[in-house]
């Protein structure tokens, strides 16, 4: 049995179990308290940081390289276009992540002067790409959505962030929350706020 070292505050974590419950794949969620890690998960992943992923001998840390195995290991449903160079554009938003949203939303989380600022504008941009079209992979939902879902969900309920400037924007996330695998992260957020 696959099992996944997760926390339920850590946005890497939700990209790992949004991909597991679109495959269908069962686990054993073993929650960490990352204010204090224990000793062994440096084993597993020298970083000390979650997602850490495990089957027997098999450990995979860093959830970008985990949601790729899951499509491998786990090919339906197809979280990859077939289109070889769309697949190669799907793993470029993975790529580019850091720049395209994250730096960011991490300096808002840490109360940056112009974090917050800053965030709002990556929101923008993101706005501009899906005003063309459904999906940040294209026509189909994919793992590139997968790898910004977890954020822009945060942003509006963590950090209060109105998405009613981005109407296309909005729509992404509306169509994303209608996947129960997406929905089930705002019980998680519920959680993390009760």
């Amino acid at each position: 049995m696959l099992v996944l070292y997760d926390a339920g505050r850590c946005p890497y974590c939700a990209r790992v179990r949004i991909v597991l419950a679109e495959k269908g794949v069962e686990f054993e969620d073993v929650q960490i308290d990352l204010s204090d890690r224990p000793a062994w998960l440096y084993e597993k992943n020298p970083l000390g940081k979650v997602p850490v992923l495990e089957e027997d001998a098999f450990v995979l840390p860093e959830s970008p390289v985990i949601m790729e195995y899951l499509e491998e290991r786990y090919p339906e449903p197809a979280l990859l276009p077939a289109d070889p160079a769309a697949r190669a554009l799907a793993r470029v938003w993975l790529e580019r992540f850091d720049d395209l949203l994250g730096r960011d939303y991490y300096a808002a989380r840490c109360g940056d002067d112009d974090g917050r600022e800053r965030l709002q504008a990556r929101l923008a941009e993101l706005e501009e790409v899906l005003a063309g079209t459904p999906f940040l992979s294209g026509a189909d939902y994919g793992l590139a959505d997968i790898a910004y879902v977890p954020w822009v969900l945060r942003a509006r309920e963590t950090f209060a962030i109105d998405l009613e400037p981005w109407p296309s924007l909005r729509a992404w996330l509306d169509r994303l929350l209608e996947r129960p695998a997406v929905a089930a992260e705002l019980d998680v957020l519920a959680a993390l706020r009760s």
